[in-house]
């Protein structure tokens, strides 16, 4: 991808606007690394209709990130020249109403503060993107980053990126020390937080949701939703990796 200019973004809000009219359309979706949250990898492998196993050994590969304790995994661009994302159909998305947090966000960036005060929520930052290739910013309408994230669904992906935030910062400690990198205890929580449906096999395993305190119409939805299961599964995992 070309350079890019990041600026943030306030109460005069940004102007953009993308559709198959433009000329750069779909340029974004090509040689690009694209991060992919828990959330993300759930969304995908349903709409796959796929084991999350599967669709990790297909489509994702782990990379460092900013954590040094925990890697982050990234969507595999195909094997050609032009290095496009395998969703990609022609000019457009195959997966667009389950695309990734990331997808979602462009031509925004958001950064979020790592400490939650008590009682009130994390403080967050909004920054523009613009690329040299993507003319989505000529002749566009103005928008709040509200309107943006009320039209691109974004709430409940940020609401569950913040509880990701959570258990990165929790691996960002180093909560397996002695054991180094890939070893069992980073393993179980690699399961834990990326191969949902090993997971719950494995909780099944181990009756770890029967063994839940909570209300059995809890352990209900936990025990056949994936997204409850993902927060059982970071909170499970904060008491095993703590003790």
């Amino acid at each position: 991808m070309t350079d890019s200019v990041h600026k943030p973004i306030g109460d005069e809000g940004f102007c953009f606007s993308c559709h198959d009219g433009r000329d750069c359309f779909g340029t974004c979706c090509r040689k690009v690394e694209l991060l992919l949250y828990p959330v993300d990898i759930i969304r995908l492998k349903k709409r796959l209709s796929i084991h999350s196993e599967e669709f990790l050994h297909r489509y994702c590969f782990p990379a460092p990130s900013q954590n040094a304790f925990f890697p982050s995994l990234f969507l595999r661009m195909t094997d050609t020249e032009e290095k496009t994302c395998p969703f990609l159909a022609g000019a457009s998305c195959s997966v667009y109403t389950d695309r990734p947090a990331s997808c979602r966000m462009y031509p925004l960036e958001r950064a979020v503060s790592r400490v939650r005060p008590p009682g009130s929520s994390r403080e967050e930052k909004y920054f523009l993107v613009e690329h040299g290739y993507c003319h989505g910013h000529r002749n566009a309408p103005r928008l709040t980053i509200d309107q943006w994230l009320r039209t691109q669904e974004l709430h409940p992906y940020n609401l569950e990126n913040e509880l990701w935030t959570d258990m990165d910062t929790f691996f960002s400690t180093n909560p397996w020390k002695g054991e180094g990198a890939y070893g069992p205890k980073q393993q179980l929580a690699f399961m834990v937080c990326y191969n949902i449906d090993r997971f719950r096999a494995y909780a099944n395993d181990h009756n770890l949701i029967q063994q839940a305190s909570c209300h059995k119409t809890h352990r209900r939805r936990i025990g056949s939703d994936d997204m409850a299961l993902l927060h059982f599964g970071y909170d499970w995992l904060k008491k095993v990796l703590s003790r």
